[in-house]
């Protein structure tokens, strides 16, 4: 049987960290056609590296100003519907962005819900179990790197 070859998208994980609790907190939106929780994504874009890509559609898509990691955390499979009705197999490589700023004004401003959550909350909103384990990965990174060094005893 004939199968078309996966396409790849880049998205954005974007995420902050609460003023007064500095928990992390990571950013879900709608998608524009079924309203599931998603994270911004989008195709290549010539000129532009994956990571960049990434943080441009945070930019369209959410209003998101930050710095994107340019290693990916890993990648996931959805199928992508499309305008005609057909669906095809997407790889989504995923990258962090830690965001600093929102935007008022943005190019999909009204066209999405955006909700901060926490990545236990985010995990269990998106429908495509390899994303939910990356939300899950990256937050247990995030986490081991915020913890703070073990005390060392005195006989060392």
């Amino acid at each position: 049987m004939f199968r078309r070859p996966e396409r790849m998208q880049f998205a954005a994980l974007c995420y902050r960290f609460r003023k007064k609790s500095a928990v992390p907190e990571m950013l879900l939106i709608t998608s524009r056609d079924t309203g599931r929780w998603v994270i911004p994504k989008g195709w290549p874009m010539e000129g532009k590296a994956s990571h960049e890509v990434a943080a441009r559609e945070a930019w369209e898509e959410a209003g998101v100003k930050g710095e994107p990691s340019s290693d990916s955390i890993g990648s996931f499979i959805y199928e992508k519907g499309m305008n005609n009705g057909l669906k095809i197999t997407c790889r989504v490589h995923v990258y962090p962005v830690v965001v600093f700023d929102m935007a008022k004004r943005f190019p999909e401003k009204g066209s999405r819900t955006l909700e901060w959550v926490t990545f236990t909350e985010a995990a269990g909103r998106v429908a495509e179990p390899s994303l939910r384990a990356l939300i899950l990965d990256f937050q247990t990174q995030l986490l081991a790197t915020m913890q703070p060094d073990e005390p060392r005893s005195a006989a060392q």
